[in-house]
């Protein structure tokens, strides 16, 4: 997409907590899915990408993680609630679309981030303490 272009709306969004996926079906008849997992290590929120480059904070211990409700937010977006009590992420329909089409990059992207840093996926996220001054 290039910077005039508008994302199409989605016509239906639908939830399956079976499988955790969001389903998001567009007027041209595609129909894509992404996993909640993949969504909540996407989070657009500033708990995740932090407020600049190279702030990012990467995500584990979210393969579980399910979508408890789904906010509308005016109408360019939507704030997805998740079980891990993440609920600042706006998503708007311009960065979901981008999702559906890039899916396959983006999540070998989190893959190789996450081999990098040398953590396991599945292993819970490390808290950094408010006070690092040994107080």
């Amino acid at each position: 997409m290039t910077g005039t272009d508008k994302a199409p709306l989605p016509e239906n969004i639908a939830v399956h907590q079976q499988s955790k996926v969001l389903e998001l079906s567009y007027a041209n008849s595609k129909n894509y899915k992404l996993s909640f997992e993949f969504l909540r290590v996407w989070s657009p929120s500033a708990e995740v990408r932090g407020h600049g480059i190279g702030q990012e904070t990467l995500q584990t211990g979210k393969r579980d993680v399910i979508i408890t409700n789904i906010e509308q937010v005016g109408h360019y977006a939507i704030k997805p609630i998740f079980s891990d009590g993440h609920d600042s992420g706006i998503y708007s329909w311009d960065y979901l679309y981008e999702m559906c089409l890039n899916y396959d990059e983006m999540w070998q992207d989190y893959l190789d981030r996450v081999k990098s840093a040398g953590v396991d996926r599945d292993a819970p996220m490390i808290k950094e303490s408010a006070s690092s001054c040994g107080h």
